[in-house]
């Protein structure tokens, strides 16, 4: 890592403030199919990114020449930056926004990845590929992992001084069914769920191939099963369905950057409103939705964001009340909405901004088997598979993997093509019981910002009920 001190001391004078924050990011690739191995490949990504306060504005330039030059020629065109904002100015800053904040954070693992040799990655990975070979009409087995691990370094002319590590694995699994002209793909838990803040206890075959051959078995039960009947009916959405639902409809339409109108022309708006926070009545009373990036294990946990501020666990919603927004310390000031540590970035060439972490929905008392009994006339829809929401994230429609029909408290088919479609809001108020039961998945690919940043976040949720849903099915036949 470099000696950030020694490259901000003499440039630290020349501004009302001046940070540096060094990255690097080490990406490795591994990937099997059909029990054959594909290429694979290691992606270093370093840099430092220079920001400056000056002229009531901030600035960035981000640089992968870390040398004193090249730091000095950074620090240069974000000051210039400052100039040209000040002339058009959105807000006037303080450097309040910069809190003076010193610790470190390190992702919490029980093994090294140092102790997972390619070697016996691949051995792993073909072991899953093959345990998906149930059936000859198992056409496609994919099993691959990605392991990333960041460092980042973070100065700044006040005393601010935070380290931070992240050890990041995620696991993807998938099996393609073909019978006649029909095919069915069932993934684990929705493609590339499997992602944690974790180290290679992950990468255990006594729990892998099993549920690998769970997935391939579930793929054949596709190929032959009906599609899901049209209509409204209670729908009972599992935790790896939830993690999209929450994130799309609730995570998104939160972010404060969206609401004062920073996203409208790339990644959209929302349709919460300023007046909103405190008042709207979001969900039912068993909706409470916590932003957590203490949470050790899931994947958008972190110490700081990169403003400086501490990341703290607090409630966005709570019994389906809104009471706080995901935005960081500028968003705060320009909103007079109370936010969190959310102002991320997803490399050293990328400015911070708002967005979410770990966005979790807390635990009810149901038991599933209660829920199932409770329902005369539903469907349980497990692992997201399509996605289709507006741009104020208001209305959506969202396509599942595997679904499972309920008849007077019993299940009694499987279920190819599931979909269901509503608004947020009214959505949400339809939610009736919530399972004391949760699981933990994430997600490597939330996107957002001009230019585009793609940043990793986390989702906890358990298994949940809504009433009187408008479902309805499809058809993969050609």
């Amino acid at each position: 890592m470099k000696d950030l001190e020694s490259l901000l001391k003499p440039i630290k004078h020349s501004a009302d403030w001046v940070g540096l924050s060094y990255f690097s990011e080490k990406a490795t690739q591994r990937k099997v199919v059909n029990e054959i191995c594909e290429p694979n490949f290691i992606d270093w990504n370093v840099g430092i990114r220079v920001e400056v306060f000056a002229n009531g504005q901030y600035g960035y330039s981000g640089t992968s020449d870390t040398s004193p030059d090249g730091i000095q020629a950074a620090f240069e065109k974000a000051l210039e930056l400052t100039k040209v904002a000040s002339e058009f100015p959105v807000c006037t800053w303080t450097v309040n926004q910069r809190p003076a904040s010193r610790g470190q954070y390190r992702s919490h693992v029980q093994k090294s990845l140092d102790n997972l040799g390619e070697q016996e990655a691949l051995s792993i990975l073909r072991d899953c590929s093959l345990a998906m070979k149930v059936s000859e009409k198992i056409k496609t087995r994919i099993a691959e992992a990605k392991v990333v691990e960041i460092q980042s370094h973070s100065l700044g002319s006040n005393g601010k001084d935070i380290e931070q590590a992240f050890s990041m694995v995620y696991l993807s699994f998938a099996a393609t069914a073909v019978d006649g002209d029909i095919a069915q793909t069932r993934t684990q838990n929705g493609p590339q769920a499997l992602c944690y803040q974790i180290g290679s206890e992950l990468f255990s075959r006594h729990r892998l191939l099993p549920n690998c051959e769970i997935l391939a078995r579930q793929a054949l039960e596709l190929v032959s099963a009906d599609d899901l009947p049209n209509g409204k009916m209670d729908l009972i959405l599992a935790p790896d369905q939830m993690m999209l639902q929450i994130h799309e409809s609730v995570g998104h339409p939160l972010e404060l950057d969206r609401i004062l109108g920073d996203e409208r022309n790339y990644a959209g708006s929302s349709f919460v409103r300023l007046t909103d926070f405190g008042t709207l009545q979001y969900g039912s009373h068993l909706m409470n939705i916590v932003f957590d990036p203490s949470r050790f294990g899931e994947l958008g946990s972190y110490g700081f964001d990169e403003s400086g501020l501490a990341a703290t666990r607090e409630y966005l919603i709570q019994g389906g009340v809104l009471l706080r927004g995901l935005g960081g310390l500028e968003s705060q000031s320009r909103s007079g909405i109370s936010g969190v540590a959310n102002f991320r970035s997803s490399s050293w060439n990328r400015p911070p901004i708002d967005r979410m972490a770990n966005v979790n929905l807390e635990r009810g008392v149901d038991s599933l088997d209660d829920m199932i009994a409770a329902v005369e006339s539903g469907v349980i829809m497990h692992s997201n598979r399509s996605f289709s929401i507006d741009d104020t994230r208001n209305k959506f429609q969202f396509g599942c993997e595997y679904a499972q029909l309920i008849q007077d408290g019993r299940i009694t088919q499987v279920l190819k093509n599931p979909n269901y479609r509503g608004t947020s809001v009214p959505f949400w108020r339809k939610l009736k019981r919530v399972s004391a039961y949760e699981e933990v998945y994430g997600t490597p690919w939330c996107g957002k910002g001009e230019p585009n940043q793609i940043i990793f976040v986390g989702h906890s949720s358990p298994y949940c009920l809504f009433e009187g849903i408008d479902v309805f099915g499809g058809s993969n036949e050609r």
